[in-house]
């Protein structure tokens, strides 16, 4: 999960069309992220975890957190990068 720290910045950005948006994803992608980010876990008797009910859907919830979490890890470090290296370069994180 991404939460805010006071010691880290920021990972959105806004977009051409004005939306918050996470760095490296599209807007239908962040909100996409986010949606699976906030579906609460429910919690098996056999230590297992289900979303909804199904260990299917939980593998395929999971897998596309995954992805879209890698994208935007991978833009992400790719700015710090560019970021360190060009430190008055403005991206207009917030």
């Amino acid at each position: 999960m991404i939460e805010p720290r006071n010691n880290a910045p920021r990972r959105y950005f806004v977009d051409a069309g004005g939306r918050r948006v996470l760095i490296g994803l599209t807007f239908e992608e962040t909100f996409e992220f986010e949606r699976l980010d906030s579906q609460a876990l429910v919690g098996r008797g056999d230590g297992g975890i289900v979303r909804d009910g199904s260990i299917h859907r939980l593998v395929v919830v999971e897998q596309r957190w995954q992805e879209l979490y890698a994208k935007h890890e991978g833009a992400w470090k790719a700015w710090m990068a560019q970021n360190r290296a060009e430190p008055s370069a403005g991206f207009g994180l917030y």
